[in-house]
């Protein structure tokens, strides 16, 4: 009789060998959730994922493992962007929220205009001009860098239809 009645871990059950108390994956890849060690093992390896595991502190290891798990669905999902694409599109959508919001605060100082003192309403305009032209909260004029990606959905249109970084489609 066995006294070990504990079903195995996704990992394990995945690999088809028998689950030790001591897996390094168990804490990590429990039986009910098997998708997340398939992605993560068709993306990385069963060892390279056991490597760096073991390579990591044990408090840290969680945090990796849903990292790894969402790469790889990322992966999985877009083959040559991964989550970097998901991040692009997130990052666009921040600029056009922000244009956005800059005009609603251009267009509430406008109609405001009559209570606030001109001097201030000036000043406000003026600060809000130069955000516009510095282009605040930009990817590509604040860290140097541009987006270099076009986007599968609109021949490098992005959700909302504006050009890729590059301005190239």
């Amino acid at each position: 009789m066995s006294s070990y009645s504990n079903p195995p871990c996704a990992a394990c059950k995945f690999l088809r060998r028998k689950c030790l108390p001591g897996c390094i994956f168990a804490p990590y890849f429990p039986p009910e959730e098997p998708t997340k060690f398939a992605n993560v093992h068709k993306i990385f390896g069963a060892s390279n994922v056991s490597k760096l595991l073991n390579e990591i502190p044990p408090h840290q290891r969680e945090d990796a493992v849903n990292s790894l798990a969402y790469e790889a669905e990322a992966r999985l999902k877009d083959p040559v962007y991964g989550c970097v694409g998901a991040i692009s599109v997130l990052q666009r959508q921040v600029l056009t929220l922000q244009k956005e919001l800059d005009a609603t605060n251009a267009d509430l100082m406008r109609y405001a205009g009559n209570e606030i003192p001109y001097p201030v309403m000036n000043l406000m305009l003026q600060n809000n001009q130069q955000r516009n032209d510095n282009g605040a909260g930009s990817f590509e004029s604040s860290s140097g860098f541009s987006d270099p990606y076009s986007y599968p959905w609109g021949h490098g249109n992005g959700p909302s239809g504006e050009r890729g970084g590059d301005g190239s489609s």
